[in-house]
């Protein structure tokens, strides 16, 4: 190589460097969005699991009852606990995207699946399970990433995991206020159960 090749090669070595840095910083911030979500996951079922041991071995069900009855009720209310709520999700999806300020958003949602790290979790009698979401949308910069999985996880519409975010660049971002970057994401909404009355477990 002569010198003519390698300043020929600057501006594309200087690109991919530049992608590479953004590609890696969005990749530790995940990663710490994700570490933040199992652990408030773990947390959520380790309260749900002492509060069911204490109504087994203390025979005391109705002071135990009135005692986590509001805690039951707000897990219930943000459509951690019980049947998947579907339709606030996507509620949450839209109020997200105009408050990040993004372009719209494509989704796609799979079939209830059991959660397959809830025996790490040991749920007890509580089954875990959850539906893929994948995204598709459009970003000004990468920061805008963070602000729509912040916004979404404040509106309340159930409790996910983020399993996976990927970053491309979009060719001729040159426009102000045009999108530069397109994102793909995959997320779990993950939702609780507990055995129905009078199904014969004990």
């Amino acid at each position: 190589m002569n010198a003519y090749d390698l300043r020929a090669l600057r501006n594309p070595l200087i690109a991919l460097a530049i992608v590479l840095a953004v590609g890696a910083q969005a990749i530790y911030y995940l990663n710490q969005l994700v570490t933040s979500s199992r652990e408030e996951l773990a947390k959520q079922v380790v309260q749900m699991r002492d509060a069911r041991t204490r109504l087994q071995k203390s025979g005391e069900e109705k002071q135990v009852i009135v005692r986590y009855l509001g805690d039951y009720q707000a897990l219930q209310r943000i459509g951690f606990v019980g049947d998947e709520q579907r339709l606030n999700w996507l509620e949450g999806l839209r109020l997200s995207n105009q408050q990040a300020q993004l372009f719209g958003i494509n989704y796609q949602i799979s079939a209830q699946q059991p959660y397959p790290y809830a025996a790490e979790l040991d749920p007890g009698q509580l089954t875990l399970y959850q539906s893929e979401m994948k995204l598709g949308f459009s970003l000004l910069h990468e920061g805008d990433l963070m602000r729509f999985l912040n916004a979404l996880a404040q509106q309340g519409a159930g409790f996910f995991s983020v399993r996976e975010c990927k970053l491309d660049r979009l060719g001729g971002g040159t426009v102000r206020f045009q999108p530069n970057l397109h994102a793909e994401c995959s997320l779990n909404w993950i939702t609780l159960r507990a055995p129905a009355v009078g199904d014969g477990k004990s």
